[in-house]
């Protein structure tokens, strides 16, 4: 089975917290530790998390990774 990956980023808030939990319920696997770095253009921190999953079909670039 072919593994698809994902760079899942948000602002550090719930929402970020939100949409790795999301990705995990619909099968996605953490891949790495969690990244964060400071935005000093939005004077924000930045949060970021690799996901992978394993899919039956053949992987092309024009898929909706998401939507896996």
């Amino acid at each position: 089975m072919p593994t698809i990956y994902r760079l899942l980023t948000e602002d550090d808030t719930s929402v970020f917290c939100h949409k790795v939990s999301l990705a995990l319920s619909k099968g996605w696997m953490l891949h790495g530790a969690p990244s964060i770095a400071f935005d000093p253009v939005r004077g924000v921190m930045r949060c970021a998390q690799g996901v992978t999953k394993e899919i039956a079909a053949a992987y092309h670039p024009g898929m909706k990774l998401g939507e896996q």
